[in-house]
């Protein structure tokens, strides 16, 4: 698989991701090792994981696998925190709470340092330099060796990244902002991703295939066994079954059709070679999920293909966004 630098760093990862948002929860040890293994095989060295995902399963289930299965040197483990189970406050970015959340992931994962550690989302309640503060402390202390963001609107992602490059070789310079990014959602066109390209900061997709939608498999129905069946992330899915999604996901089938692949390619390869965008991050919910996904590595899609489908799923840009002396 082909490795892309993670923004204006010297590290390198696959340009496809693992993602482990179910493991522990929904993925058991075996089908993660299956996972794991695949993607390794397959020449994927990016794995991300929170320490919220399965309430730690999943981190923990990765640090067991780590060593036995694939060489700890072999892959880039890039975790999270920052999103805490707390009704009464979602997101902690205090030095404290990040900083015990880093070591009980290191715990978890069996390992002395993570390649990439990522805040996992902004915190109103706490100063951003107390936040970024306690990167730069883990970073300095050999635990963390690149930093990144998560969730940041492009003014919050815009001012951490400056922050941090005020006073180059004391503060780590962030490396990543990982967002949700698809044909059926390009909100962050508006803001980020200029933002990211203007920083030098290397963006991880999540959700790239429009939370499954993308693969067509909905298009006659709710399928069973899919997310869409499922009480808990049926609600995660049902935003992209409205009749604008329909005609994206019908805009790719058609697309697939032409170049004999599948929807799923389509989808995943246009977010993969979109500017600053360093891997996409995909979830599967087997072995051979993740194995069709990993096989877009030989697709790229015709300059006509990638501009149809960039018409069909424009957003809609106003001021003062782009062009606002024609508005």
């Amino acid at each position: 698989m082909e490795q892309r630098h993670l923004g204006r760093t010297g590290l390198r990862v696959s340009r496809i991701g693992l993602g482990t948002l179910t493991w522990g929860r929904d993925t058991d040890e075996h089908d993660a090792a299956e996972q794991l293994k695949t993607f390794w095989d397959a020449g994927g060295t990016l794995v991300d994981t929170a320490d919220v995902y399965g309430g730690g399963e999943a981190e923990y289930l990765l640090g067991r696998l780590v060593g036995s299965l694939v060489p700890r040197e072999d892959l880039v483990i890039a975790t999270k925190a920052g999103n805490v189970p707390d009704p009464y406050r979602r997101f902690n970015g205090s030095r404290g709470h990040l900083l015990a959340a880093l070591d009980a992931s290191l715990e978890r994962l069996g390992t002395d340092y993570v390649d990439l550690w990522q805040i996992h989302a902004f915190d109103p309640e706490t100063p951003l330099e107390e936040t970024l503060q306690a990167v730069d402390l883990a970073v300095s202390s050999g635990r963390v060796r690149y930093a990144g963001v998560s969730n940041f609107c492009g003014w919050q992602l815009a001012k951490a990244a400056t922050w941090q490059l005020t006073a180059p070789g004391v503060r780590t310079r962030l490396a990543s902002t990982q967002m949700e990014y698809s044909l059926l959602q390009r909100g962050i066109e508006r803001e980020v991703l200029p933002a990211a390209l203007d920083l030098g900061i290397g963006l991880l997709p999540s959700s790239p295939l429009g939370r499954g939608v993308l693969t067509g498999k909905y298009r006659q129905g709710t399928p069973s066994g899919s997310r869409g069946a499922s009480e808990r992330l049926a609600p995660f899915v049902e935003p992209y079954l409205d009749d604008a999604a329909a005609r994206i996901t019908e805009a790719v089938a058609t697309a697939a059709d032409g170049l004999a692949t599948s929807p799923l390619h389509v989808a995943l390869a246009w977010v993969r070679d979109r500017p600053g965008v360093a891997a996409p991050i995909v979830g599967a919910r087997n072995a051979g999920q993740l194995t069709e996904a990993l096989s877009v590595e030989a697709l790229s899609l015709p300059y006509e293909i990638c501009q149809a489908l960039d018409d069909v799923s424009a957003p809609v840009h106003r001021y003062p966004d782009q062009d606002w002396s024609t508005l």
